[in-house]
């Protein structure tokens, strides 16, 4: 019996050594079952309440399917899962994958255990979102914070009678309290956001957390309390549920929703003012200028877009959204404007003086002919698959040296096998000689399992890999043309690229643009490509290459640092 293991924790309440406990009373388990461990997957730090951004959970999903085990273990069905909806797909697609589930507190999971267990689990996460709202909502009764601490304020550190902390008492931070008071005479004034950021980078002053300042920390969100200028603690008046989160089931991400005013809990609390009123009906009509011209410009583009319904259509991501870094801050570059590249920090905080824009059209041009002419270049291709199988040898070096270890621990076990075997035929029986063969036995499995999986000396390369990759990656550029081939040939062409670094030249708007793509990602691409495949756990077919192994189970190693 094949089995897979799978732990998480979450960091709200658990270590992380909980992962390697889990580990451990469930390779017990399988020990004392005779069963072999041939995996173990895990999701450090996540919360149980969703499953759909868990990579490991997803990852054992795909490996039931591809028939790598027989059955999965986990310490308690919670550890999979505290949503009953998502307990109940895992359960639908496992069973249908001829995989059951087994956890240590329940015994092997059945529809009864989905049912019960998960409405018992999803009722425990409710009553206890409810009981943390409830005393938070009394904290707030009684003035006191509800939660998080608004930039201008401090914590009062203080205990009762019994030395236990007194929770949800602030006060004003003088500091940071005339830094609040700036920001509203430079908005009243007329001073954008972003100049306002900008200024406050500019001397030093640092933002909510310690993080730089941006436009959408000063402006925020006018109806959700969001941002400096809306947030009414500075005029003393406490407004907490104003907002609620929920997890998006189809992407398991919180989002926020606006309760209604009747929901919302308001209590004066003049001693935390710290802007007057004069400023700050100043800053609500310098609030409502805005909306004002935001609107009108709105209406604009929306009678713009009844008359033209092509250019009403929401503009398609750009081909390389979220791979550009800049080369001067790291942060990240953005378009804005008429289809410019930019850094963020520079534009949005003023923290870089990295002034440098791109068109869109040339930055992807110079991208595509780096991936065909010099990503995948003779000499690159040559020089990097020696680096790769160097290090691949290395680590063969360092497997065949424990493998040596192991076969040597190996035939230890084996003979302590035989000899209680022979003991038990020359009559000698006793209670604790079964216990012993079943740890030996387990031992036997997992160090015979450790062996198989051994790799070979050399990775096996596609000699034809650097012109598969370059026509490939031409007729992914030509698709890119066709509206209807877009979307996947720039997904495709997104996996070639880790990041593309943008740093300015010396010359008048001269920038540096260099690639960098990692090796392992780009060889299995174009090994997929060459064999028609579309999935990893495909195995080749017959005659093709053992690259896919190689490439998964060796190190990382980028192609990098050429410029475009």
């Amino acid at each position: 019996m094949r089995v897979a293991i799978y732990a998480r924790y979450s960091s709200d309440n658990q270590r992380a050594a909980s992962i390697e406990d889990q580990f451990r009373v469930c390779r017990d388990r399988a020990g004392r079952e005779g069963w072999e461990v041939v995996g173990t997957y895990k999701d450090a730090g996540i919360s149980g309440a969703s499953m759909v951004l868990r990579p490991g959970i997803q990852t054992l999903l795909q490996d039931a399917k591809a028939g790598r085990f027989d059955v999965v273990l986990a310490e308690a069905l919670d550890r999979i899962s505290r949503d009953q909806a998502d307990v109940a797909t895992l359960f639908k697609h496992l069973k249908f994958a001829g995989v059951p589930i087994v956890t240590l507190a329940e015994g092997q999971i059945n529809e009864l255990h989905v049912g019960l267990k998960g409405t018992m689990n999803a009722l425990t996460l409710k009553d206890i979102a409810e009981k943390t709202h409830r005393g938070m909502s009394g904290r707030v009764e009684a003035g006191k914070s509800g939660g998080g601490l608004c930039f201008g304020y401090k914590v009062v550190k203080q205990f009762d009678a019994r030395g236990e902390p007194i929770r949800g008492d602030r006060t004003i931070d003088a500091r940071e309290a005339e830094v609040v008071r700036r920001i509203f005479r430079m908005f009243a004034a007329g001073v954008g956001p972003r100049s306002i950021a900008r200024s406050l980078n500019e001397d030093g002053i640092p933002g909510p957390g310690g993080e730089p300042w941006g436009d959408t920390t000063i402006r925020g969100h006018v109806k959700r309390g969001t941002g400096i200028v809306n947030n009414e603690l500075y005029i003393g008046r406490l407004i907490w549920n104003r907002l609620r989160y929920v997890k998006d089931p189809s992407t398991g991400k919180r989002v926020s929703r606006l309760n209604p005013e009747t929901d919302w809990i308001v209590k004066d609390v003049p001693d935390l003012r710290i802007v007057d009123d004069e400023l700050w009906q100043a800053a609500r009509a310098r609030q409502d200028e805005i909306a004002e011209k935001f609107a009108k410009v709105t209406e604009g583009v929306r009678e713009h877009h009844r008359q033209n319904r092509l250019n009403g259509a929401r503009r398609p991501k750009s081909l390389l959204s979220g791979l550009i870094t800049c080369g001067c801050c790291e942060g990240p570059y953005a378009l804005r404007g008429a289809d410019r590249f930019v850094c963020s920090n520079h534009v949005g905080k003023g923290i870089c003086d990295n002034s440098r824009t791109i068109r869109r059209a040339d930055l992807e041009g110079r991208v595509l002919a780096g991936l065909k002419d010099r990503m995948m270049a003779p000499q690159v291709v040559e020089e990097a698959m020696r680096a790769y199988a160097q290090e691949t040898n290395r680590l063969n070096r360092e497997r065949r040296s424990n493998g040596d270890a192991w076969r040597t621990e190996l035939a230890k076990v084996e003979k302590q096998i035989t000899g209680i075997v022979e003991a038990i035929a020359d009559g000698m029986y006793h209670p604790s000689m079964k216990q012993k063969m079943t740890g030996l036995e387990a031992r036997k499995a997992e160090l015979s399992a450790l062996l198989a999986d051994a790799p070979v000396d050399t990775p096996d390369l596609l000699p034809s890999a650097a012109s598969i990759y370059a026509n490939k990656v031409a007729a992914l550029a030509e698709a890119l043309n066709h509206p209807d081939e877009r979307p996947e040939a720039a997904e495709a062409l997104r996996m070639l690229i880790e990041k593309i670094v943008l740093t300015p030249g010396p010359a008048r708007g001269e920038m540096f643009a260099t690639l960098h793509g990692e090796l392992a990602t780009i060889l299995d691409w174009t090994e997929r490509q060459a064999l028609g495949k579309t999935s990893k756990t495909t195995k080749p077919a017959a005659g093709a290459t053992g690259l896919l192994e190689s490439v998964v189970a060796g190190a990382r190693f980028e192609l990098t640092t050429f410029r475009l």
